[in-house]
């Protein structure tokens, strides 16, 4: 039988603009900022903390082989010691010709590494995060 699965990671009711005062690298609170105001306006979503360094938007449920049942953010970004990470769900596959104009960035399956902002043309990044919530929105319940 199916089960609602709980994370580590889950939404809670921690302050993002406590979490972004608190990171002590001025650069990275920088860029946080700079991205906090980025996710608002593109997805027109209220941000909401995931575990203790995940901030996220919009939130899907998504279904594991064995058919249980999750919840998780449907976008977000996160600070890391080597710069901003940033999750489309769907993940990148198919995203090729964008990335190409997005600037210097790596990949993960979900996850776009960044040194910093201002190396990224941040009207790509909005088209990307646009994207992922649609692409998103194809194949799983969302909530945004």
């Amino acid at each position: 039988m199916a089960k609602k699965i709980q994370l580590k990671t889950a939404k809670n009711s921690g302050s993002v603009t406590e979490f972004i005062k608190n990171i002590e690298d001025e650069s990275l609170r920088k860029d946080c900022k700079t991205l906090l105001k980025l996710f608002k306006e593109t997805t027109g979503l209220r941000p909401k903390m995931w575990g203790n360094s995940i901030i996220g938007f919009g939130e899907y449920t998504y279904f594991r082989s064995n058919g249980d049942e999750g919840q998780f953010m449907a976008t977000g970004f996160s600070p890391r010691k080597s710069g901003p990470t940033l999750y489309i769900m769907p993940g990148y596959q198919g995203y090729a010709k964008v990335l190409e104009k997005l600037g210097p960035h790596k990949l993960g399956k979900s996850c776009l590494y960044i040194k910093r902002v201002s190396d990224i043309d941040t009207s790509i990044l909005k088209k990307i995060i646009k994207d992922g919530l649609k692409d998103l929105k194809k194949s799983h319940k969302t909530n945004y």
